[in-house]
């Protein structure tokens, strides 16, 4: 069997000193040694570079802003930084369940963009939905059902949070640089890419331990006028996915 390569794993860090060493640990007991874990901290202010550094592990490599960028320019600085071949995603404050980079890896090998599924750390092996539903989850048989997947997209009805992907290297060639309009959406733009270039995989496992408390970015309840600037932001970002993908020739035809 071909040897797939290293694998990135990048993490964008700010303020995570309570549970930044937990989600370390966690990740790091899925790597192989000649794998990484590139952390990008976006100016904390409180001890998080130390507990990281104090983790003593070489696969470890951190990178600082000088100044405070926000979530989604920090993604981006990791994965232009990454060296692997695939790069996984990570929050600061979740835990990995044992088994995801190797169920990831194996759809990785079908599609250039993965997304699995969350559950609640310490509480349901499920997540509940914004419209009430019980169980909000990816189904794989949905993966190439690409107009379904834009639309229920466009409606914040699918649960692609950027803690649960993992992309190959040459999807990078079209999600980098992110567009002005993935500032705040960045998990949303990496599965634009891969529904516009038909290469997004869905994976049903249960691949990140998602820790809700008070400082979570996504999830918080926003005001009409942030709602509308976000759909704005999201029509823009799906121009530009498809904008890119024409342009490389890697556009597939639609399934509803």
């Amino acid at each position: 069997m071909t040897d797939p390569g290293p694998v990135s794993v990048c993490m964008a860090t700010f303020n995570g000193e309570r549970h930044v060493r937990q989600q370390v640990e966690s990740i790091l007991a899925e790597l192989a040694p000649d794998d990484e874990l590139v952390i990008v901290d976006d100016a904390s202010t409180d001890s998080t570079l130390q507990v990281v550094r104090g983790l003593g592990d070489p696969r470890i490599r951190v990178l600082e802003n000088p100044t405070n960028l926000g979530y989604a320019a920090t993604f981006e600085r990791a994965l232009t930084a990454a060296v692997g071949r695939d790069l996984f995603l990570a929050d600061q404050d979740d835990v990995w369940p044992a088994g995801r980079v190797a169920v990831m890896r194996a759809a990785l090998r079908s599609g250039s963009v993965v997304a699995g599924n969350v559950a609640v750390l310490d509480g349901p092996d499920r997540l509940r939905g914004p419209f009430g539903n019980p169980d909000w989850r990816l189904r794989a048989a949905d993966s190439d059902r690409r107009l379904g997947n834009l639309l229920r997209l466009a409606a914040s009805n699918m649960p692609y949070y950027g803690s649960a992907m993992a992309v190959r290297r040459d999807a990078l060639d079209l999600a980098l640089p992110f567009p002005p309009s993935a500032k705040e959406l960045h998990d949303a733009w990496l599965a634009l890419i891969g529904i516009a270039t038909g290469s997004l995989v869905h994976v049903e496992q249960r691949v990140v331990l998602r820790r809700v408390h008070e400082a979570n970015v996504t999830g918080r309840v926003r005001s009409p006028g942030k709602v509308l600037r976000g759909r704005l932001l999201f029509l823009r970002m799906v121009l530009e996915a498809w904008r890119r993908a024409r342009s490389r020739g890697v556009s597939r035809p639609d399934r509803a």
